[in-house]
């Protein structure tokens, strides 16, 4: 059911007691109206500034007062609702939160309702058995595209075009884009997709979990993962209609286990650009905050944005120091966390792609590596020769393209045994730095001199790689090369 049926039904329910969170305090306020009217009931609004508004009688009552807000409601006697905003501000003070129980049992008896427009999602213990939550999800593609064309767009395929760009945007923010961009040019056209992008760049910034990502690193910036890549191109359109007009569901997810450095988060980046969505980067250390239930509504809070920004490709970097360790001592907060976003993994039917990459596969939980939760698991492991030539000559050919052919790609390739793509990358700039101080360019013996000065990973944590290949080779896997799991 959507959010205007389940409230509904909540309304005609007689619960009590309704908090529901949302940053869009203008659209949320109107279809609560729609909603109240259609049962023919009275709507009161208040806020703290203001007190009650909209009646001439009651303006004003309440203002700067929360708990005379509440009292207010004890002289009502016909069908209403009433619509506190910020109210989570004042559920802390006893008298406050006492009044909020003693209404919610009187409330029972009448055809009245007290919404609580709250800035968290988190409802205090002594308020959990009077207080229900309702979820007020952002504008779904019928809404923001009948708002496209209140602006004037008509054409069907720039429509469809705007319409996916503007999902996971409140219907303000949305409108003021659009204003924006009418101000500039007069019309809405393609070229305001950038506009869009960086509206909603900033509305991800600000919830301080996600990270938004450009997409500019191609497939072909990668060297080597050959079986990876392969896998990644046959599903290119696997978001399209198209596909699910064949009956294929969404593509739910990819890990990757392997060694430091092998292109594990170059290949999450590839696959947001090289299938046309876009990169969300989760840090699972944004999730957890102080407050006892906080954490668990912030992962709330995080599937609902990129459900709304789906498609997308959800990238949760080095996911085993997130869920590692004892959790014991943060009052299971930690196994709380991952129960939700597991569930939602296994759940989800929406087209959000989550790529996830881990270093220690011993500090895995198992639940995560059980079949459904993602689509493959791959293990990326060092780079044999030929795929060493290909990672030289992709950074080569970034630093040096005009005049890749005065470097030995073979050469290089062979004297550099159990190095990674990171640690090439690095061998690279180290050669730079040999050839600026010497006011030359850099040859390929630089980079064989800056190989002689770095410590490969392979040799410095041997064990843990030993570990990882002992693991790849069992069978739990599907390698990322074709070259096999040892480098040569």
């Amino acid at each position: 059911m959507g959010f205007s049926t389940d409230l509904e039904l909540l309304l005609r329910a007689r619960y009590p007691v309704l908090a529901i969170w949302s940053s869009e305090e203008e659209r949320l306020e109107e279809k609560l109206t729609q909603i109240s009217q259609t049962l023919g009931r009275s709507v009161y609004l208040w806020d703290f500034v203001e007190g009650y508004q909209g009646s001439p009688t009651n303006q004003g009552i309440g203002r700067r007062n929360p708990l005379q807000a509440l009292e207010f409601v004890e002289k009502i006697d016909h069908g209403a609702v009433f619509i506190l905003r910020d109210f989570d501000r004042f559920w802390e003070d006893v008298a406050v939160s006492r009044k909020l129980r003693n209404l919610a049992k009187q409330l029972k008896q009448l055809p009245q309702n007290l919404i609580l427009e709250t800035t968290t999602r988190v409802v205090p213990e002594f308020l959990r058995e009077v207080v229900t939550i309702v979820d007020f999800a952002l504008p779904q593609k019928d809404q923001i595209s009948q708002e496209l064309q209140n602006f004037g767009v008509k054409e069907p395929e720039l429509l469809e075009e705007l319409t996916r760009a503007c999902q996971g945007l409140s219907l303000e923010r949305i409108r003021r884009v659009l204003s924006l961009a009418l101000a500039d040019h007069g019309e809405l056209r393609l070229g305001d997709l950038s506009l869009i992008l960086a509206e909603k760049q900033q509305t991800i910034r600000q919830t301080e979990i996600l990270d938004f990502f450009p997409d500019t690193t191609a497939i072909e910036d990668i060297g080597g993962l050959d079986n990876l890549k392969e896998w990644l191109l046959r599903r290119g359109n696997a978001f399209t209609d198209r596909a699910r007009q064949y009956g294929i569901p969404y593509p739910r997810g990819l890990m990757l286990v392997g060694i430091q450095g092998t292109g594990k988060s170059l290949a999450a980046k590839a696959t947001a650009h090289h299938w046309g969505l876009p990169l969300l980067r989760l840090d699972v250390g944004r999730l957890f905050a102080g407050l006892v239930g906080e954490s668990e509504a912030r992962t709330r809070q995080m599937t609902q944005l990129a459900e709304a920004l789906a498609p997308c490709v959800l990238w949760v970097d080095e996911i085993d120091k997130a869920f590692s360790g004892d959790s014991r001592g943060d009052g299971g907060t930690t196994n709380r966390v991952f129960s939700t976003f597991l569930t939602w993994m296994s759940e989800k039917t929406v087209p959000v792609f989550v790529v996830a990459t881990a270093n220690n596969i011993r500090a895995l939980p198992p639940e995560l590596l059980r079949k459904g939760r993602f689509d493959e698991i791959f293990f990326v492991g060092l780079p044999n020769q030929e795929e060493r030539a290909q990672i030289f000559e992709v950074h080569l050919k970034r630093f040096r393209g005009y005049n890749l052919r005065n470097y030995d790609l073979d050469r290089l390739a062979y004297e550099t045994p159990n190095f990674s793509g990171a640690e090439i990358e690095q061998m690279i700039i180290e050669a730079m730095h040999i050839g600026f101080s010497q006011n030359r360019d850099f040859t390929s013996e630089d980079i064989l001199e800056a190989a002689s000065q770095i410590v490969p990973l392979a040799q410095a944590a041997s064990s843990e790689v030993e570990y990882l290949l002992e693991w790849a080779k069992s069978g739990k896997a599907r390698l990322a090369s074709r070259g096999g799991l040892r480098s040569n």
